[in-house]
């Protein structure tokens, strides 16, 4: 059985990573570790975006905030010490990747972690209006 998806019309060419990005996200059931995302509003009357993760026990150093491609990707990681008895633990070493995918023209404009939160703030610039004058031969 063939398998059609939303992706699969001959009127929409290229949008093939674009299924494997949505296919990927939904597959992606983990919900460690949660996360805010609040719309910000700025002076000028532009609209920033500031994701915020609940990330307790991690230090700047166990986290990883990196762009590829069109994704955010967060990475944690804790090593676990050996040399710790414990009479009961509740609070494991974990790791997380949490990606988000950004629109074209979404860039981070900063990263802050306090309190067990890291806060990372997407804006997105005014694009440059580029016209160009395209030249037309004549052939007679």
């Amino acid at each position: 059985m063939t398998r059609i998806t939303p992706f699969s019309s001959p009127l929409l060419l290229g949008f093939d990573t674009m299924e494997k990005t949505l296919e990927r996200l939904t597959k992606s059931g983990d919900g460690y570790p949660p996360y805010n995302i609040e719309r910000l509003q700025i002076e000028n009357g532009a609209e920033k975006l500031r994701i915020t993760l609940a990330v307790a026990g991690f230090s700047n150093d166990d986290l990883d905030v990196t762009t590829e491609d069109n994704q955010l990707v967060i990475r944690g990681r804790q090593t676990d010490e050996t040399e710790r008895e414990f009479l009961h633990r509740g609070i494991a070493a974990r790791q997380f990747q949490r990606v988000f995918v950004l629109a074209d023209g979404m860039r981070v404009s900063g990263c802050t972690l306090r309190n067990g939160l890291l806060s990372i703030d997407l804006d997105r610039p005014e694009p440059e209006r580029l016209i160009k004058k395209i030249k037309i031969s004549v052939s007679d």
